[in-house]
């Protein structure tokens, strides 16, 4: 094996080609699906894979042993220059404007107390007025229901639960939700009982809705009615239900709730119990997993909570207007720092970019200015399943350690949560799973640093780009090796600013009228 090294002096970014024939013999014959076997037997691989002759993908993955389910995903299409559709971007559901007219300035003191006891008080203010599509689809191209996390150039990445107690400032603490079967009957007679409506207009409902949800609309007009008769308890349930309905569990219908989360607010005194932050992490993970297939056109989840993740970590990505600087915030939510600003780059545009994005590109820990108002808590780096109803998803932080300041090293095999039988007790007893997930690393001397070989193992594993530099014939994909970048994220942002004018002009660093942009970028890298 032969390793060469070239290095683009706009960028400082190094990439190292490596010649891999003495390693893995591939057959350049493309199935029908785009596969092309490989043959293998790397650090990592066993001889039973080996054996089994597991097969690759131009561009990657070349090991599919992690990305099981990569012949389906969105990514593999993509590389050929097959769309999902006459439209690139997903359709997604944003309620923002909704509730901007249906959420109160201030609610009654009877209804006041049991909503912020609740724990979803935040849920009335964070929710962006409009979504940008083409942003969040771009990310969602990236994401991957084996490992629940968004594979970029440089290794993974993900919301994780401290983001959702920093971006939502919902608890993350407390019990899953178990499921239970509504049928349209039961639907009905939850109605009756716990929204207070009559037998007849229950039916009405439920009949029209065609299924057991009700609509988000029905709910506000419920709320309405029964807050002007001092209908305290019943407007509650219907705010509330309303309320988790538009943001946290929005669905793809855009319009419904189910009729079973009316069970959760059965007891108002109660429901504080549950782990408002898990839930809005399960019910979006599960529509990011079915988002990220080739064959799914919509995005259901609350949207805000990734389009303002992408704000926190990646402030060179995407358009966004900023309310507050975190600096002089009051303890809100910091989903309530951004505003929606229409974006001007479609998703074809934005493909390339995060293609080229490096690890300094990234704000790696953006809450630590948050602290004051969501204290760390060390069950964010539980590593096991969550769930919520039926749905159950992998919760894996040592796949974005860099993201909790540790230095990232290669995960152990994702958890096949499908054989998962004891959660509730595996969340109770977190400590274990923590010491383990920590015991392994260390505490990062750089915001972004990796074991050795990680990134060779992960672009074996993974696919870190999505648009092939030339589409008529498949290629490895090198493996770079990022120089260090600036620690200040506000350096980091002018350098990856200059830095991408440079490589869009094509600047050589001889070339005298860009020496002055050359001498920026080499400052703010050294900051």
């Amino acid at each position: 094996m032969y390793t060469g090294t070239l290095k683009s002096k706009s960028s400082g970014l190094k990439i190292v080609y490596r010649n891999t024939s003495l390693k893995c013999s591939v057959v350049r014959r493309r199935g029908a699906d785009g596969r092309i076997p490989v043959r293998t037997l790397d650090r990592g691989a066993s001889s039973s894979a080996a054996a089994a002759e597991p097969t690759g993908y131009p561009g990657g993955p070349y090991d599919t042993s992690l990305l099981v389910k990569y012949e389906h995903h969105v990514a593999r299409h993509i590389w050929f220059g097959e769309e999902r559709g006459p439209k690139k971007e997903l359709k997604v559901a944003g309620h923002g404007l909704k509730l901007n007219s249906r959420v109160p300035l201030a609610l009654p003191p009877q209804m006041e107390s049991w909503v912020s006891r609740s724990g979803l008080a935040s849920l009335q203010r964070t929710s962006l007025n409009k979504i940008d599509t083409n942003l969040v689809s771009a990310f969602v191209e990236r994401w991957h229901l084996e490992t629940s996390s968004f594979h970029m150039p440089f290794g993974e990445m993900s919301i994780t639960l401290d983001d959702v107690a920093c971006l939502l400032h919902l608890p993350i603490r407390g019990i899953f939700w178990s499921p239970q079967d509504v049928t349209e009957e039961l639907a009905v007679e939850l109605a009756v009982d716990y929204l207070g409506v009559s037998q007849s207009q229950a039916q009405s409902h439920v009949r029209s809705c065609r299924g057991s949800y009700y609509k988000l609309e029905w709910l506000y007009d419920i709320f309405v009615h029964h807050r002007a008769a001092s209908s305290w308890a019943y407007a509650t349930r219907a705010y509330l239900l309303m309320l988790v309905g538009s943001t946290i569990f929005a669905d793809k219908t855009f319009t419904l709730v189910e009729a079973r989360y009316l069970l959760l607010f059965r007891d108002l005194d109660g429901c504080s119990g549950y782990s408002w932050g898990a839930a809005a992490l399960v019910t979006l993970y599960r529509y990011l997993g079915d988002a990220s297939m080739y064959s799914c056109k919509q995005l259901g989840g609350y949207p805000t909570l990734l389009q303002c993740w992408i704000h926190e970590y990646f402030p060179t990505v995407g358009k966004r207007g900023e309310n507050w600087n975190p600096a002089g915030n009051c303890g809100l939510p910091r989903a309530m720092r951004w505003s929606y600003r229409q974006g001007v780059l479609k998703v074809d545009d934005l493909r390339p970019i995060l293609d080229e994005l490096t690890p300094t590109d990234v704000i790696w820990r953006p809450f630590e200015d948050h602290r004051a108002w969501r204290v760390f808590d060390e069950i964010c780096l539980y590593r096991g399943c969550l769930k919520w109803g039926e749905t159950v998803v992998p919760y894996l932080p040592d796949r974005c350690l860099r993201q909790f300041g540790y230095r990232q090293y290669v995960p152990s095999p994702p958890l096949d949560c499908m054989m998962a039988t004891d959660i509730d007790v595996d969340w109770i007893s977190y400590h274990q799973s923590v010491v383990d997930v920590i015991g392994s690393s260390s505490v990062a001397t750089t915001p972004s640093e990796v074991v050795d070989g990680y990134l060779e193992w992960y672009y074996r594993v993974s696919h870190p780009r999505l648009v092939p530099p030339h589409r008529d014939a498949p290629r490895e994909v090198p493996v770079p090796v990022y120089d260090v970048g600036p620690s200040d994220p506000d350096w980091a942002r002018v350098s990856t600013l200059i830095r991408r004018y440079l490589r869009q002009v094509n600047a050589e660093e001889e070339d005298p009228q860009f020496s002055d942009l050359f001498e920026a970028l080499h400052i703010s890298r050294s900051h």
